[in-house]
Order: structure tokens, then sequence, then C-alpha cells
């Protein structure tokens, strides 16, 4: 026993590993050498590998798992494994185990390896959206074809035979879910194709318009001018005559027809109608809007508007001024609008006629809301007073800063606003027939808060402070129109804060009138 221990401590000694090490050491090899261990730790350690470092890089991510793919193939094919063969294995069951869970790994890396091909390479039309559905409907069908290769070729499974004797029961559920599977398939048809975004406003040949809210695999969801939500399934939309309403872009076209009767030339009716889109500031510049003769005959000039808004949500609010704005050029330029219908044409043209009478600078003061709460007589003695100033189009009728000794009222014509801050020139508004300016100067003795300039010809009646004073002092009511016209200009070159109340706009408003009143009542001299 003593022998034994002095032999131990000279083998310690001199350096040679102990029975029991050395027997640790080679089971350690077997257990490094063993097939399943090696196929196991590879498959683990390229998991791994490229989820974690490679996770961002599809393309590298696709190179790594096909390494790991190749690497492993070569090692089952060096244990004598073939991963594709369908027959049983023979030997042992620890063997035929091993080379179950073998194949199955190897088919698992390979579906991984197509997949990576899929994400690094499969695009649409660099569309991301599509692109993503795609890539995942063709990693589905890789998954499935993957559990079916894996039952029949690992656990000798019947696949084909279990195929063809359910195609019965496969009929029947088709059947069954004709519908949720239209709807499914036409809805991944509307996401791919993309005729239409979250946002879009949407037109149905049925007469069905909204807001798309929503749309999946089954349905869309359209949100309707009047507020209530309307589903559509997807097999339906994708049958219908669509139109999308805000594409291209956000913009949105809009045509109007006027009809006018034929008392002037067609060229004339063109002209006014140009100026109408000239003076409106809801329009687009670009593209250009137009005007053309839609049709001419006995009864009526039609002519035919086309211009662009912002967003299809503005369409009636730019329907209104345009609609406004030709009422207001029509009437100053003298023409006269058609009716549909021919048999009342007589009664509107002696209407026409009884109007026709009267003088310019009072049909002026009458179109106007400024004046309406003037009796006849003080609106005829007021025009009596107006004067008559022409522009030519492109003349400076006021410079900012300028102090404006009268009232002038736009009879025909186009003028445009401007203020300038620092070295740039900015548009603040528009003025047609109808509008008025100069009210700063003559009712306050404040400057012009923009220059006005002539976009065409324009013709405007001045009415001077002396002329306007007494009414002012009589009817209240002129000089709040009055403040509330000179508080909107300011405004408009100096926009209020946001949270300001109507109340405190209501406020400033009489402040504006009150000062006006005070203004004109002055004593002379001072």
């Amino acid at each position: 026993m003593a022998a034994f221990s002095d032999l131990a401590s000279i083998e310690l000694l001199i350096g040679i590993p102990s029975r029991e090490k050395m027997g640790t050491d080679i089971n350690f090899l077997m257990f490094a050498e063993d097939p399943l261990v090696q196929t196991g730790v590879l498959a683990l350690v390229g998991a791994l590998f490229t989820h974690f470092a490679l996770r961002n890089r599809p393309t590298h991510r696709f190179a790594g798992q096909l390494f790991f793919f190749i690497a492993l193939t070569v090692l089952l094919f060096y244990h004598g494994v073939v991963p594709y063969d369908a027959g049983t294995s023979s030997g042992s069951v620890p063997e035929r185990v091993f080379t179950g869970l073998a194949r199955m790994i190897w088919w698992t890396n390979g579906a991984l390896s197509l997949v990576g091909f899929v994400r690094a390479f499969l695009t649409f039309e660099r569309r991301t959206r599509e692109g993503r559905l795609l890539q995942d409907l063709v990693i589905g069908m890789i998954y499935v074809g993957t559990a079916l290769s894996i039952a029949a070729n690992v656990f000798s499974f019947p696949v084909g035979t279990v195929i063809a004797t359910s195609g019965i029961f496969a009929i029947i559920v088709g059947l069954a879910m004709q519908s949720t599977l239209s709807n499914v398939f036409s809805g991944i048809a509307l996401n791919i194709s993309r005729p239409y975004a979250i946002g879009d406003w949407i037109s149905l040949g049925d007469g069905i318009e909204g807001q798309v809210l929503e749309t999946n695999w089954r349905a869309t969801h359209l949100l309707s001018d009047t507020n209530d939500l309307i589903i559509l399934p997807n097999s339906s939309l994708a049958k219908a005559n669509l139109t999308n309403l805000s594409g291209p872009d956000r913009s949105h076209g809009v045509a109007i027809t006027i009809r006018i009767l034929p008392t002037v030339s067609p060229g004339a009716v063109t002209r006014v109608m140009q100026d109408v889109l000239l003076s409106c500031t809801s329009i687009l510049p670009s593209p250009a809007p137009t005007t053309h003769i839609h049709s001419l005959d006995a009864d009526a000039i039609e002519v035919k508007l086309s211009f662009h808004v912002a967003k299809l949500s503005a369409v009636g609010k730019t329907k209104d001024e345009v609609f406004d704005l030709v009422y207001r050029h029509v009437k100053s330029s003298g023409m006269k609008f058609a009716s549909p219908s021919a048999s009342l044409q007589p009664v509107l043209n002696n209407a026409e006629s009884s109007a026709s009478t009267v003088s310019t600078p009072l049909r002026l003061l009458n179109a106007i809301p400024l004046f309406t709460s003037l009796t006849e007589d003080e609106k005829e003695a007021l025009a009596t007073t107006m004067s008559r100033r022409t522009f030519r189009k492109g003349d400076v009728v006021v410079e900012q800063g300028s102090v404006l000794a009268a009232l002038a009222i736009v009879r025909t014509g186009v003028l445009a606003v401007t203020s300038r801050d620092g070295e740039e020139e900015i548009e603040t508004g528009r003025l047609a027939p109808g509008d008025f300016f100069g009210e700063g100067g003559l009712l306050t003795g404040a400057g012009a808060s923009g220059t006005v300039r002539a976009l065409t010809f324009v013709v405007v009646y001045e009415i001077a402070l002396e002329h306007l004073a007494p009414l002012i002092h009589d009817r209240p009511s002129i000089a709040e129109e009055l403040g509330a016209a000179l508080l909107y200009r300011k405004q408009s070159v100096d926009p209020p804060h946001p949270i300001a109340s109507e109340e405190h706009r209501q406020g400033s408003v009489a402040r504006l009138a009150a000062r006006i009143r005070g203004y004109v009542h002055r004593p002379s001299g001072n």
C-alpha cells in the first residue's frame, strides 16, 4: 500500500496525469467526437451568431446561414448520414434517434437559409410594405414545405397519400369558407397593389365615398363625410370601380360651369372668369387654373372653370369663394347670368333691365354689405360724391406706409396686397369687385399695412372722409364693419396668438370701432 502511494507521488512529481484525470479526458474526447453533439453545437453556434451578430444585415446574415448550412451538410455526410434520404435508418435505437434529430436539424437550417435569402433579395419595386407582405407569404410556404419534408423524410409519414385522400375534405372546407377566403386573397391583392393608403379619400362606382381609416385581411373601413363608418368586404372592393380622390397627390381638381347670357362676346366672358380665378387665394397656382367655353347657343354661354385645391376637404370652402367672386365679377362687368330654363328668361331680363337704370356708383353701394344699413336716399346722396379712378395692370395703387385720404371700393379688376418684411415681400391677400381698402388711413390716420398693386385693369370708386363721417356718426354699424376689416387686414400681416378667443376678437373690433368714431369726429385743426 505504501509502495502504491509512493508510485502515485512519483507520477505526480514528474507530470504524469493520474488515472482518474486520464479517464475524464478520454470521456470528454468521446463526448466531443459524438456526431449528435457536433451537429447540435454547430447548429446552435450558427443560429446564435447569425441571429445576434448579423441581426440588421440581411445579406451578411444569409451568407452566414448558408455557410453554417454547408458546414452542417459536410459534417453529416462525414458521419455517413444522408439528410434527404427518405429510407429508414438501420442500427440501434440511439443511432436511429441521432439520425432523425440530425435530419430535422438539417432541414430546419435549410429552411432558415432560404428565409435569409428571401429577406435579403426578394423585394417588391422598392416598396417596403408590399415587399414585406410578399416575403411573409413566401416564408410561410417555405415553413410549410419544410414541415412536410420532415414528416416525409424523417418520420416516413405518407404525406402524398394523406394529401390525395384529403381532397374531398379540402373541397368541403373550401366551399364553406369561400367568402372568407375570397376576402383574404382580395386583401392580399389590395395590400400588394395598394390602390389607396390610410387617409386617402376613395369613391366607388355605386356612390359610396369616404376616407380610408383601416384596411385588414377581411375588410376596409371608410369614414364618410357624414361621419358614418362604412365597412366594405375586400372581395367587393376588389371588384368595384374605384377612384382614389387623393391620388396621385393630396391636391384635388375642381370644375364648375357658369352660364352667362349671350349679350357679350365669349372672349369677354373668358376674361372675366380668368379674373375670378386670379382673385381667389384658395386656388393652387400649379397646375395653373384654366377657363374655356363649354358651349354656346341662343340662350347662354357656358364657361367651365377648372382649378386645383390643396386637399379634398378644402373643395367646399374654395367653391363657395369662387361662386362669390363669380357673382361679384359678373355684376361688376355688366354681364347677366343665364337661367337654366329659357321660359324664365323674359322675367329675368325685365328685372335686369330695371336694375340697369341705376347708376354705377349706386349699384356698387347696393352690392356692398358695408352700406346695407343706409336708406335709399342716403345711398343716392353718397353715390353722387364718389369719384372714379382707373389703374392699368402693374400700377401701384397704394404704397405700404402711405396714408389714404379716401375709402376706395373696387369696381372691376383684381388687386394684390403685399407686405414687405425686410428684403422679402409676402402676398397677404387679393381684392376683387366689392372689396374696399384705405380705411386705415382714412379713419384712424394709420399708414397702409401693405402695398396694393393692380393685377389687371382696375376701376375703383373713392369716398372722401367728409362725406363718410356723417354716416359713421348716424350708423354705428358702419364703424364696426370698418373696424372688423381693419382687424382682419392687420391679422393677415401679423397673425394673432393661437389661443386668442372670439370674445377677445369682438372686444378688439368694438375698441377699434370706438377709435374710428372718435377719429372722424375729432375737432377741426386737431
